[in-house]
């Protein structure tokens, strides 16, 4: 009883902020309530512009500031489903004052804040670059237990499965595999390209505060084998006291089961200097055979997941951030699962310890012209596998891999520069990465260490009609012989407050290295495919240009929001895979080398509109053509092709939300995949061929009820239908000698959840 009496005492303690050495007694105090309504809103957030302080309203709507800095501030108010709006205020020794704040309903986070643009918190609607978002609200109404799930519903973005025996995934942008994306944790890239395999579904929504994409090049301050774009995935702050149990299962065809169980905490100090935010995951799904055949066509899979993430404010403008994830994950395919994988007939077995974390040191000055901030991050994989076929006792195998990074970042803001306010960045940052591969039954021991030390400059003029990014970033990769110069330049112009113009061009390059689908052993016609890097592999290069048109108008309640853009990708000496034979103990080759080059052009189309606490409509859709410029050859029984695999020419997203009453929300949802050409190998057929798949259609539908137990607790209850239409594969290969990368259309069948979430 005690224990519980303290919990109730932390999550309900009086909100306050916490005094500094020297008290100034200089205190704030108010509310904020909605402009329409006058309710109270309950734990809108308050930041002091310039310093690390903030605090967020109770439950009533209410916040206390004590003890403030003295001189002139912005105060930041902002909430989810509100526009956010910055005060001017002044604070003086020994005064306290009254502020209460109103906000305005907003259906479509036109101002929200990103820090993927410029590695600096900016304004979406004013960045120099196009960022989208996936939040919360996005995970929650197509009913994301990962971030796999979630990232489909973003135009020019797919999540595809490549293997239905281990269940492989990766995530393409513009076209573009999955190796030309970097993806970030906390803008730092320790996702090297062993954790890029099946990184996006270990990672669970729980853990997210939001997700950022950028599409194209134009974000090569990140790193420059950002071709396709960046990925960034940013982690929950803790902001008040909170606490929250929730369950998702789901139910396949012929009542298998993925059940997902998650715990998450948020605890901040009655003074707000220091906050933590604890969560973890349980998620346990039983292996789907889709056409009876007794082999998986989607693996078994087992993981849970813990972590944090904690700051500490060692004084109003300055702070350290940790953060740690701890990872095991047991999947596996093929058949003969009540059995250790080596008596099975064919089994893929992964099981995975991954620990990673960072640490940052973030410093404000006084008057708000410098920003700097020091980092490093590390991420440990240890992988025990098996691939194998026929009952082979060879076919175990381990990878290690260690990734390192660290830098520092320097911002200067300047009052004028040439004609415009502007912020100049600067910064340098080391990237280590150790892989070590070994598969002794295959004649594998491949051992990898690469490192690349990284130099970033770049200027932003800024207004709120026009921004003008003109950086670089250099590279020294030991794998490179050359130091690689990767410029990128962003231009936004907007006519009106509703019309955003923007251009941008930027290069980037690929080392001749191992990426994630090389560590990928994969089984056809009973043997085993290892793929292999030419001894002359040489980096590819790229040049990406990409130009939008972004349209805002609101119609009296109705808010709407229009956005075309194009892009343009051309890469010479493109990596490519072919198939070169089968060596002396019978497993297939493949062969990574260099073609000539290819090109990745398109189009997207992104539309918006929705009337605030009633209803949200969002929908996508990309047209693109990705080809190389001569034809390249994968198989000696097919002819050369131009086109590239697993890469349609059409693809698109919805989503739809409504609030039926406050408390019964319904989500409709779905995704369309046009045409491809796909690659399918001898073995359940006579030789290799290509086939163009059918188009599919993956519709989902949620429905939930949210009851109030009392004034900081709640209940949300939850069911609905992911694929309704059970658009699945029908032609999957089937028995012994399955071609397990012939894969294609939705990862999952029509399956049946159900939810249940407690909040306080």
């Amino acid at each position: 009883m005690r224990v519980l009496c303290a919990l109730l005492w932390v999550v309900c303690a009086p909100q306050t902020i916490y005094a500094q050495k020297t008290a100034t007694d200089a205190n704030i105090t108010g509310h904020v309530i909605d402009a329409s309504t006058k309710e109270h809103i309950p734990f809108a957030t308050i930041t002091l512009q310039g310093t690390t302080l903030g605090v967020a309203t109770d439950g009533t709507g209410h916040f206390f500031m004590k003890n403030m800095p003295v001189g002139q501030f912005m105060l930041k108010v902002s909430s989810i489903g509100y526009k956010s709006i910055e005060i001017p205020v002044t604070i003086i020794a020994r005064k306290s004052q009254e502020i209460n704040i109103e906000l305005d309903a907003e259906a479509l986070a036109v101002d929200e804040v990103v820090v993927s643009a410029s590695r600096s918190e900016t304004n979406k609607k004013t960045s120099p670059t196009i960022v989208r978002s996936a939040t919360t609200k996005l995970f929650d109404s197509t009913a994301s237990t990962n971030l796999a799930e979630s990232m489909n519903f973003q135009p020019g973005i797919r999540v595809e499965n490549n293997c239905n025996n281990c269940g492989i995934t990766q995530l393409r942008i513009n076209g573009l595999d999955g190796q030309y994306s970097q993806v970030l944790l906390d803008s730092r890239p320790i996702f090297s390209s062993l954790a890029t395999v099946y990184g996006l579904e270990q990672l669970p929504v729980a853990m997210v505060e939001r997700v950022e994409v950028i599409r194209g090049g134009g974000s090569a301050l990140f790193g420059s084998n950002a071709i396709g774009g960046v990925v960034n995935i940013i982690t929950k702050e803790p902001l008040r006291n909170s606490l929250s149990l929730s369950n998702t299962t789901n139910v396949l065809e012929g009542g298998t089961t993925d059940i997902n169980t998650s715990i998450n905490g948020s605890f901040v100090s009655d003074d707000y200097k220091m906050g933590a935010y604890i969560f973890g995951m349980v998620k346990d799904r039983d292996s789907y055979d889709r056409n009876g055949d007794g082999f998986s066509d989607v693996p078994l899979l087992n993981s849970e997941t813990i972590g944090f993430r904690a700051y500490y404010k060692t004084s109003p403008y300055s702070r350290i951030t940790g953060e740690y994830h701890h990872i095991t994950e047991l999947r596996r395919g093929g058949n003969a699962f009540d059995q250790p994988p080596h008596m099975a007939d064919i089994a893929e077995q992964l099981d995975s310890k991954i620990d990673g974390g960072g640490l940052k040191f973030d410093y404000f000055s006084p008057n708000g012209y410098h920003r700097m901030s020091a980092y490093t991050s590390a991420q440990k994989i240890d992988r025990t596998s098996y691939f194998g076929v026929e009952r082979d006792l060879n076919a175990y195998g381990a990878t290690h891999d260690k990734t390192f990074v660290a830098g520092m970042q320097y911002i200067y803001s300047m009052d004028r520069l040439l004609f415009l306010p502007s912020d100049f960045t600067a910064g340098v940052e080391y990237t280590y990465n150790d892989l070590h591969d070994i598969y002794l039954g295959f004649g594998r021991d491949f051992k990898q260490s690469t490192d690349t030390k990284g130099l970033f400059m770049q200027n932003e003029w800024k207004s709120e009609k026009l921004n003008f990014l003109i950086g670089f970033r250099a590279d020294k990769h030991n794998l490179v012989k050359d130091l690689v110069f990767s410029p990128r330049a962003n231009v936004r112009y907007s006519p009106t407050e509703n019309v955003g113009l923007r251009l941008s061009y930027s290069s980037g390059y690929r080392a001749p290295q191992a990426y994630n689908e090389d560590l990928h052993v994969d089984a056809v016609n009973n043997q085993m495919v290892i793929i292999t890097l030419n001894p002359n592999l040489k980096p590819e290069y790229s040049h990406s240009l990409s130009a939008s048109v972004d349209l805002y108008h609101s119609f009296g309640a109705l808010q709407t929001n229009i956005l075309f853009e194009g892009f343009y990708t051309d890469l010479d000496d493109v990596f490519t895979i072919e198939k070169i034979g089968v060596n002396s103990d019978g497993f297939i080759i493949k062969e990574r080398r260099n073609a000539t080059g290819a090109t990745v052009k398109g189009i997207s189309v992104e539309a918006k509109a929705g009337v605030a606490d009633k209803f949200e409509l969002q929908l996508g859709y990309t047209l693109q053509n990705s080809r190389y410029h001569q034809p390249e050859r994968w198989s000696d029984a097919v002819e050369p092709q131009k086109r590239m695999f697993r890469s349609p020419d059409s693809y698109g997203y919805l989503t739809a939300n409504a609030n039926i009453t406050q408390s019964l929300k319904a989500s409709v949802f779905g995704n369309y995949t046009g045409s491809m050409l796909v690659q399918h190998c001898e073995g359940v057929i006579p030789q290799d061929e290509e086939k163009m798949t059918p188009d599919f259609w993956d519709l989902g539908f949620r429905l939930s009820q949210t009851f109030k137990l009392s004034a900081l607790t709640q209940l949300e209850v939850s069911a609905g239908v992911k694929n309704i239409l059970d658009s699945y594969q029908d032609d999957i290969d089937y028995g012994q000698n399955k071609d397990a990368g012939y894969t294609y259309g939705p990862a999952l069948p029509r399956m049946f959840f159900f939810g249940v979430k407690f909040s306080l």
